[in-house]
């Protein structure tokens, strides 16, 4: 039986519809994803909802205000944490939003925040399993995707998914 920790993973729209708020995670030297880049998020905390958890990630990543979301879908990734924990996540596309003040900072606690072109996402340093759901993601033809993504001494060891 899985006992996962939850977390949620948003990829917020540039207002061209081309680009996306990405982290260069290079700002913590231990930092399990020390050079990769990623969407926003982090993990749900006792007492909320993956909406709120999402929310609030991106009030403090990245000190904007959702105002329209979607969710594109899920991914369990058995064995995915740096002592095999297993994770479950939350992916989601946020299409509006304002900023909390007048700019969305340059960087947070784990690096710089950057827009890049969703078409080029995987010429970026990320995390090898990313490749696989990241074209469902941002796929037109596809409503929503459910995906399990096993990892094993932290690389994938395995893909497979279900769309609705």
């Amino acid at each position: 039986m899985m006992t996962p920790i939850l977390t949620t993973l948003g990829f917020v729209m540039h207002p061209d519809g081309d680009r996306v708020l990405m982290v260069h995670r290079i700002a913590r030297p231990g930092d399990e994803q020390l050079g990769k880049y990623n969407g926003l998020g982090g993990k749900v905390e006792p007492g909320e909802d993956v909406v709120a958890g999402m929310k609030r990630e991106l009030r403090e990543e990245a000190a904007i205000e959702v105002d329209a979301m979607r969710l594109r879908g899920t991914v369990s990734w058995p064995g995915f944490g740096r002592h095999g924990e297993d994770h479950f996540g939350f992916i989601f596309v946020v299409d509006a939003w304002h900023p909390i003040t007048d700019a969305i900072p340059d960087a947070n606690e784990e690096g710089p925040l950057t827009w890049e072109r969703v078409d080029s996402l995987d010429e970026l340093p990320m995390w090898e399993g990313d490749r696989y759901f990241l074209p469902l993601v941002f796929d037109p033809e596809v409503t929503q995707f459910h995906g399990c993504l096993p990892y094993s001494d932290g690389r994938p060891t395995g893909w497979s998914y279900s769309t609705l």
